[in-house]
Order: structure tokens, then sequence, then C-alpha cells
């Protein structure tokens, strides 16, 4: 039963945000709240769960809210420009190479196991790059 209303919950927020009938946080919060009450779950226990998951991202949050705004500050003031310029010297513009780069250090920044810590390290070294190289983010 639970794997049912867990289907019709993920089935019920991607519908209203696909097809833009509410916001997302509404849609991610009083979506998941209702399937929660018709599985039977009492609000206390609700207020349990919301607890224990706010403890267990609280810190990627921080780290992401933290890494957004250090990064827009730094691409402002045009900080990674030097680097760019060297890495386009290094490939003379060679996009495969500075794929195969990426693919490399993405690798490496991986080994820890923190998927958000790779994202955070790799998208603001590596985006740029691509914007003057004129690649495909994806």
């Amino acid at each position: 039963m639970l794997t049912l209303i867990g289907l019709l919950i993920i089935i019920a927020i991607v519908t209203l945000l696909m097809t833009g009938k509410t916001s997302p946080v509404i849609a991610m919060s009083v979506v998941p709240l209702l399937g929660a009450l018709l599985a039977g779950y009492s609000l206390t226990e609700i207020s349990a769960f919301f607890d224990y998951g706010i403890k267990k991202v609280a810190n990627v949050a921080t780290m992401f809210l933290f890494a957004i705004l250090f990064f827009s500050i730094m691409k402002d003031l045009h900080i990674f420009n030097p680097f760019i310029r060297l890495m386009v010297s290094l490939t003379r513009g060679n996009v495969v190479i500075v794929a195969m780069v990426t693919a490399l250090v993405a690798a490496v920044v991986h080994l820890d196991g923190s998927g958000a810590a790779t994202f955070l390290i790799i998208i603001p070294a590596f985006l740029p790059l691509y914007r003057r190289l004129g690649m495909s983010r994806i």
C-alpha cells in the first residue's frame, strides 16, 4: 500500500509541475503531506519525519547556498577568466579534450561518494569554459 501511495505522490508531483498548475514549493510539500495523511500517519509522526529529513539535508543545503553565492560573486568579478584562457590555450579549443578532462576531474572528485560536492566543484569550474568554447552543457 505504501508503494502505491508513494507512486501516486510522484505521479501527482510530476503532473502538477509539468502542467504548471502549481509552484514547485506547493507541489513538493502539500502533495507528500496529503499522501502521508492518506497512508494513515498522524501529524505528530509526519512532524517527526519532517524533522529527520531536515537534519539529513541541512548541511548539503547550506553548502549549496554558500557555493551558489560564492561562485556567482567570483563569476561576476571575472575571477575565472585567466583559468578559461589557460584552458583554451592548453587544449587549443579541442572540445573532446575538455570533455575528457571534465570526466576525469569529476571521477576524482566523486571518489568521496558525494554527488553534491561533485556538482559544486565541476559546474562552477567548467561551465564558463564550456560557454567560451560553445560546447553543449548537456
